[in-house]
């Protein structure tokens, strides 16, 4: 939508409310909604906001210890400028335009540094200094109950009515049933200027998978947050609820979302070429450094402590560090031919902020390219049966303790995105270590 076909709905009355959006850390939606008439006036002021969502945990509440802001800087505000690229009909509710937002410092107008969009936009900037385009896609997954979020919410999460009872991978019985709900978000999807491919049955009870087209990396994660955003929404106006969390039954494979990059100049795929398989130098070396700062970028990956629960043999879920073609036991698969080849990096989960996994996937990559790492020779066979891989760090405090030490995470990201990132998934960590646990009282309540 431009912004001209914006004023004229306003005026003629189909649309009376434009929201503002952009992502916090954990990559939720944050913004205002504006009176559609007025924000045409404002159209290329933006507004502002308080600087401290970007150094709250999960209930808003400020935690301590952010350079960025703090209580002795009195959180100030950040400018709220529109992308009016990624401006679009909120087909999931009445009237309404949504906009997602760069976050802009006051003094300067400058981006700010530290947040998730910003981060990518740099990392874009390096690709195209470097004469590169990246084609990404997100491949997000999902369960589906039936009890509404607040219903789910004062059950505390615990015996939830799954929308399936038998594992409906591809099964289209099984996904004929959840059509009132995922049918409604392929189609309000698809109305709001996210294109839709397909939708399936996913690997667990209840589990699906919405498939949106590749696009641009940054646009790709923008689409990433919009539906998101969007099946929320529809879910709570259906009176089901969704969970993109990693693990959310730990008897169950958990929620995935695998990462698809290819590097484009013009209109060729620069994974293209002469070597082995059809495949370039600049693929094997962009593939070579994602792979050799996978560990160390760890968290932008697996950013919650339930991130890692996911990582079990055989669950689908990758356990160790290896590129395989066209196998999924692999952290790294190799899909596609021709214009079509590209990388999948199946390591996050659903919960993954788009932003921060593919701002790390092109850091690594593109230095990858820049200094001609080789990756590891190819593997074949069940990578989950290989005990000499390296393997994914098994925890959030693991892998953020050496996310903070890394030299190069922080020559790839730079020292303030670092400690700035590290200090939010230490503040989960040590949120976590505070909580009593279901597990906790079933084990040892009357037992010990």
């Amino acid at each position: 939508m431009t912004p001209d076909e914006l004023r004229s709905q306003v005026a003629d009355g189909t649309i009376h409310t434009v929201v503002m959006g952009f992502t916090d850390h954990y990559g939720r939606t944050m913004g205002k909604r504006f009176d559609a008439e007025f924000f045409c006036e404002v159209i290329e002021d933006g507004t502002h906001a308080c600087d401290y969502l970007l150094t709250v945990d999960m209930e808003m509440e400020p935690v301590a210890g952010y350079e960025y802001s703090d209580w002795a800087g009195g959180y100030g505000d950040f400018h709220m400028v529109p992308d009016l690229t990624t401006l679009r009909l909120a087909a999931w509710t009445d009237g309404t335009a949504f906009v997602l937002c760069d976050l802009h410092q006051g003094e300067d107008h400058a981006l700010v540094p530290v947040a998730p969009r910003s981060i990518l936009r740099q990392q874009v900037d390096v690709a195209a200094q470097a004469g590169f385009t990246i084609a990404a896609a997100s491949e997000l997954e999902f369960f589906l109950y039936r009890d509404s979020y607040e219903e789910a919410h004062i059950k505390g999460y615990r015996d939830l009515k799954s929308a399936g009872w038998y594992v409906e991978d591809y099964h289209l019985l099984q996904g004929a049933r959840v059509e009132d709900y995922v049918g409604a978000a392929r189609r309000v999807l698809a109305a709001s200027g996210v294109p839709v491919e397909n939708s399936k049955g996913e690997a667990a009870i209840g589990q699906h998978e919405l498939n949106i087209r590749y696009t641009d990396v940054l646009a790709m994660a923008d689409r990433h947050v919009i539906m998101k955003q969007a099946m929320k929404e529809l879910a709570d106006q259906q009176g089901v609820s969704v969970t993109f969390m990693a693990k959310p039954d730990a008897a169950q494979p958990g929620n995935s979302c695998h990462l698809h990059l290819s590097l484009w100049q013009g209109d060729t795929n620069a994974f293209v070429g002469d070597g082995p398989n059809g495949r370039s130098d600049l693929f094997r070396w962009f593939l070579g450094g994602w792979m050799k700062h996978c560990a160390d970028l760890m968290p932008c990956y697996a950013p919650t402590v339930n991130s890692y629960k996911r990582y079990q043999d055989a669950s689908w879920a990758p356990t160790r560090i290896a590129w395989s073609t066209d196998n999924r036991t692999a952290g790294f698969r190799i899909v596609g031919t021709g214009s079509g080849l590209r990388i999948e990096n199946r390591i996050p989960g659903g919960d993954v902020n788009p932003y921060l996994a593919f701002s790390a996937a092109l850091a690594s990559g593109l230095d990858g390219i820049a200094n001609q790492i080789e990756p590891p020779d190819e593997f074949s066979g069940d990578v989950y049966a290989a005990s000499d891989l390296p393997t994914v760090p098994h925890s959030l405090e693991a892998a953020n303790a050496r996310f903070a030490a890394s030299t190069e995470a922080r020559r790839l990201l730079g020292d303030q995105v670092v400690d700035h990132y590290s200090h939010f998934f230490s503040s989960e960590v040590e949120a976590h270590q505070k909580a009593v646990t279901d597990w906790e009282h079933r084990r040892y309540f009357e037992r010990i």
